[in-house]
């Protein structure tokens, strides 16, 4: 009886020292890199209002902004492509003149599907009464695809340094057992600022005034390998 107890014990330590056993595994991150020339762009524009008298401030500052959707509906551009982001009304103390002014703004932000009409939108706008430009981010409309592409490319890239890191071991790898994204990141080109805008009419209608570059996703992806 003793002896079955104790051979009993020992199986029981034996099938518990192999499920404790660690597979082992090699660890990597994987980059994925795609790029593209936008085919799209996003503008955050302002309009800007001071003078003495808080209602004719704010009266010509929503004149100026009503001016400036007219001008987009006439452009075709859908109304869920234009969006107002902020609208503020201050009043503020001049100490060198010792007397109150009052500032209004508002700022909308307009998404272009078509880049290509960057330049006449953007000349309109300053007709209407935009006096201030505070961003321009280039976009494209096949993200979520190139972002896709991005994470297969990391996976491979994964893959490949598993099975290279192996090789110098003179072993290999297994299936997969663990992935995890570590995130998917969209450098964009430089982006156009600007302040108060003191630009002639004219000048702003003529020529390329921006650059579109390319647009850079990147994505990292961590795999566990089985090292056989």
């Amino acid at each position: 009886m003793k002896y079955i107890t104790v051979l009993i014990l020992l199986i029981t330590m034996s099938i518990s020292a192999q499920n404790n056993t660690m597979q082992p595994l090699v660890n990597v991150t994987g980059e994925g890199i795609v790029k593209v020339v936008p085919d799209g762009v996003n503008i955050r524009v302002r309009v800007e209002n001071q003078g003495k008298e808080a209602k004719q401030v704010k009266a010509e500052n929503d004149q100026a902004i009503d001016n400036v959707i007219k001008f987009l509906r006439s452009q075709g551009i859908d109304s869920k492509y234009v969006q107002t982001e902020y609208i503020n009304l201050n009043k503020n103390y001049d100490y060198n003149s010792k007397t109150y002014n009052y500032n209004a703004n508002q700022t909308l932000t307009i998404k272009l599907k078509d880049l290509k009409m960057y330049e006449g939108v953007m000349a309109g706008l300053l007709n209407s009464g935009i006096n201030r430009i505070d961003n321009v981010q280039f976009t494209s409309s096949q993200m979520d695809a190139l972002k896709a592409d991005a994470r297969v490319k990391a996976i491979k890239d994964a893959k490949d340094k598993a099975t290279a890191y192996a090789g110098a071991l003179g072993q290999t790898i297994g299936k997969a057992v663990q992935i995890s994204e570590q995130g998917s990141a969209s450098p964009q080109p430089p982006m156009y600022k600007a302040r108060m805008m003191s630009m002639e009419m004219d000048n702003a209608a003529g020529g390329e005034t921006i650059a579109p570059g390319e647009l850079t996703i990147t994505t990292k992806i961590s795999v566990s390998f089985e090292l056989k």
